[in-house]
């Protein structure tokens, strides 16, 4: 929708310098946007006010000048109005909606997609949580928000490709192998406590148990060291294993699981650290310290302690170097909110490489809150601290579970009521979208049954002026699909859905689709099953079911 006006503007400024009524030479950006307030027409733009300080005039007399020049041969617009400060507004006649129907008919279940990042590939790495226990919910909201990301970058033609970074070193893994070694020795019959720092779920058990079924006695005999380290990477394996299932349960996709522990293995670290410029890199204390000031970091930081391990962000700088080796066009990373303090130094990374650090975009998610009837809902004693996505999935389903993560921008705190999300009534957000798809389907299948086919190219000047609503929603998803794409907020899908499914519902119940009139029940027809169509392709977007029946 936005590029038919625009297309009309660029002509009439074009007309304006031409004629020398505009004297501008080099035109800047100007948006079109919808209106906050529908009352001011169907678009905005903003192109008279940011040509004015060029042109020498006043932004109002700037607009007058353009609307003077804008043609409109196929009678498309309504009217124009030049408001406050010289925004113009414009208003589009029913033949223009009429026009934007027939081409969303024409392209089918393409509609909405685009070439805009055609020929660029980038990376999106997502969840990526340390194999230490199972995914809890903050782990499925940046699951869901981090697939959808990529699934619009997709829609608009990027190359993608879905990385999950395990961080299977350090730390961590050391107390994962000794807590594991612990409930091993527990079922041995062993008087053993876990210690503070520990980790306390009692999935532990069920992993010390399956290595004991794999392993019999044989632990027993090892030296303590020995015996932990084989802990460690038998419940790392069962865990990651757990978290793919969880995340195929959940249609989350990944095409790569990248080891921390084998980019060390594989002396990746140390080629990333000889790549780097020598001035980078110092020693202070024993350690080895990364210049990240120099990128705009608050402070150097470590990259090798001083007793030669690597830190969590020398990992990263390795990781960095081979992600870029493999010359992605943008790096998108999708990180908890407190991570926000981390972004700096990943961006020096970039930049030590030689890279924008302006490919890398990070997008931070925050809190779920999850609530029952608006209670606060308990941890579980099978993960310890907190509630896994698992059990959230298995109470609600996956279709409700990823509709609700995204109906936040993600750097919100979000509040998942349960109770909502099991609903079957239009008060659950997720049944409302997807009652509106299958009441069409129902529509569709009572249009057959009494015998009616379809006319391949019906008359939509039988869609009177008053039923433009569901089409005004309708029209704007490539739009939105690009929007989203661009900005990385994939919440504005099912924004969008709730907007058209709600003028869908609202149009159902003042016309009737199946009317007295062949020609006036093929146009209506034709309207609404574009509606299903678009929701189903704003549906598939958000990794949700479209049904045909409810």
């Amino acid at each position: 929708m936005k590029r038919h006006l625009e297309a009309l503007l660029r002509q009439a400024l074009n007309d304006a310098i031409t004629a020398g009524e505009l004297p501008v030479d080099r035109p800047p950006p100007f948006t079109v946007e919808v209106p906050a307030d529908l009352k001011f027409g169907d678009l905005a733009t903003n192109v008279a006010l940011v040509l004015a300080r060029q042109a020498g005039r006043p932004p109002r007399a700037v607009a007058d000048t353009l609307l003077a020049r804008l043609r409109d041969p196929e009678g498309w617009l309504a009217g124009t109005e030049v408001a406050g400060p010289g925004f113009i507004n414009f208003r589009f006649a029913p033949s223009f909606w009429r026009m934007l129907l027939a081409e969303a008919l024409a392209a089918g279940e393409s509609y909405g997609r685009s070439t805009v990042g055609a020929g660029r590939r980038v990376q999106v790495e997502f969840v990526s949580a340390n194999p230490t226990g199972p995914l809890h919910i903050g782990h499925g909201r940046g699951a869901v928000l981090g697939d959808v990301t990529a699934r619009l970058l997709e829609a608009v033609g990027y190359e993608v490709e879905r990385e999950y970074y395990v961080n299977d070193f350090g730390r961590q893994m050391d107390v994962l192998g000794r807590s594991t070694w612990i409930r091993h020795r527990q079922l041995r019959g062993e008087d053993v406590t876990l210690g503070e720092d520990a980790y306390p779920g009692e999935y532990l058990i069920d992993v010390a148990r399956a290595l004991a079924a794999e392993q019999g006695d044989e632990l027993a005999t090892l030296p303590e060291a020995e015996a932990v380290a084989r802990c460690r990477d038998f419940a790392a394996g069962v865990l990651l294993a757990a978290i793919q299932e969880d995340l195929a349960r959940f249609g989350v996709p990944f095409d790569h699981f990248v080891s921390e522990r084998a980019l060390h293995a594989e002396s990746v670290f140390a080629r990333a650290r000889a790549a780097l410029p020598a001035d980078l890199l110092y020693e202070q204390d024993g350690a080895l310290f990364f210049r990240t000031t120099r990128f705009g970091d608050e402070k150097d930081r470590v990259v090798v302690r001083g007793n030669g391990e690597p830190t969590y962000f020398g990992s990263d700088v390795a990781h960095y170097y081979r992600t870029l080796s493999r010359r992605f066009d943008g790096l998108v990373n999708v990180l908890g909110a407190d991570h926000h303090g981390y972004v700096a130094r990943l961006r020096a990374v970039v930049a030590a490489f030689g890279f924008d650090p302006a490919a890398l975009r990070v997008l931070l998610v925050q809190l779920v809150n999850l609530t029952r009837g608006g209670e606060p809902v308990r941890m579980g004693k099978r993960a310890g601290e907190f509630v896994t996505l698992r059990e959230v999935v298995d109470e609600v389903g996956a279709d409700a579970a990823r509709f609700f993560f995204l109906l936040r921008k993600a750097d919100s705190q979000l509040d998942f009521d349960l109770e909502l999300a099991k609903k079957q009534s239009t008060d659950n957000p997720v049944f409302y979208v997807q009652y509106a798809h299958a009441r069409i389907a129902s529509v569709l299948r009572q249009a057959a049954d009494t015998g009616i086919v379809l006319a391949p190219e019906p008359d939509l000047t039988r869609l009177g002026d008053g039923e433009t609503e569901p089409l005004r929603v309708l029209v704007t998803f490539p739009d939105v699909v690009e929007a989203a794409a661009r900005d990385l907020e994939p919440h504005r899908i099912v924004f969008y859905a709730l907007d058209l499914a709600a003028a869908f519902h609202r149009y159902y119940n003042q016309h009737r689709i199946l009317s007295d009139d062949p020609a006036t029940t093929q146009a209506r027809l034709a309207l609404v099953r574009c509606v299903q169509q678009v929701l189903r392709a704003a549906l598939g977007l958000a990794g949700v079911r479209a049904p045909e029946r409810m």
